[in-house]
């Protein structure tokens, strides 16, 4: 699990990591810009990751627009130099080209008996109450193509943020046997994050406040690994006035590339940057602007709050 390349680094190493279900929106810029200025601020590294792993989602092309939108945003990665050049495309590590790893590491767990199948279906578990109590971990089924969980042993149901401080959840969510591989064979995200995570040597995730309640569990499984986990913070959300998260399942309208400078200046105000209009940034390139931002990035001025709403 690349424990020394973990022991030796001091650099800091972030990472972006979009799905390519559709076009970068708002939100996932809000989110982006924060992962990115956070990295510069500090002369570290920020690379970007395709989360591909669940091929029904992806739609054709989207991989191309993230990357040319980063672009056009001002935001430009840096060659992760741990991840093999065939894992890559235009520079960016991309789930769907390891899955050998993946499946290393699935087998590594199983060896060490801390996975088990699982029959139970969505209704089954509703049936029960609506949280998975461990119904099939004693039961010893065949791995034969039904999901498969892990078998976690409790954990703190709380972690330290960078912006929110003590963050404390459900207890269920980190004690739960929650699902590393799906019942169609894909990896689940779950796992193969912290597998990514851990291979590029993060030392620090930004993200939106949505995966927040599921970090403790991700925690667990980096000490289950013998990693030292990621410090983590987490942005507030975009929200719609509807209250909906922006998002491509709610239709959440793309950024726009040929235009980036307004959704630039309102996205970093948003993130607590001093945004004036009738300042020299009204008239700066998007270049200078992301100079600008990353000399002014104060961690301390992002809103400590889950959304907002624009």
């Amino acid at each position: 699990m690349q424990k020394q390349f973990q022991a030796d680094n001091s650099q800091y190493r972030g990472r972006f990591a979009p799905s390519p279900s559709g076009p970068l929106h708002f939100g996932s810029l809000v989110a982006a810009l924060g992962s990115f200025l956070h990295a510069k601020s500090q002369s570290g590294l920020w690379f970007v990751r395709i989360e591909d792993i669940d091929k029904p989602r992806e739609q054709v092309g989207s991989v191309d627009d993230i990357l040319d939108a980063l672009v056009s945003f001002g935001m430009i990665w840096d060659q992760d130099l741990q991840t093999p050049d065939d894992n890559n495309y235009r520079g960016c590590a991309v789930q769907s080209k390891r899955l050998a790893r993946y499946q290393q590491i699935f087998v590594q767990l199983q060896q060490q008996e801390l996975l088990y199948t699982c029959y139970c279906t969505r209704k089954d578990i509703k049936q029960m109450g609506g949280n998975y109590l461990g119904h099939c971990r004693d039961k010893q089924h065949q791995f034969d193509g039904h999901a498969v969980r892990i078998k976690q042993t409790p954990g703190k149901a709380e972690f330290v943020d960078l912006l929110h401080g003590k963050v404390t959840v459900d207890d269920h969510l980190i004690n739960e046997d929650y699902i590393v591989k799906r019942s169609d064979g894909l990896f689940a995200y779950q796992l193969v994050v912290v597998v990514d995570d851990i291979d590029q040597g993060i030392t620090n995730v930004v993200r939106g406040a949505d995966i927040m309640e599921l970090t403790p569990r991700q925690i667990s499984l980096f000490n289950l690994f013998e990693i030292t986990p990621p410090a983590y913070l987490h942005l507030p959300l975009i929200i719609n006035e509807n209250r909906q998260k922006l998002s491509k399942q709610n239709k959440a309208s793309a950024i726009n590339c040929n235009n980036p400078k307004p959704e630039l200046l309102k996205a970093l105000s948003c993130l607590g940057l001093p945004i004036n209009e009738e300042s020299l940034l009204g008239s700066a390139t998007v270049a200078e602007i992301i100079d600008w931002a990353i000399q002014n990035w104060d961690m301390n001025k992002v809103p400590a709050q889950l959304d907002i709403l624009i």
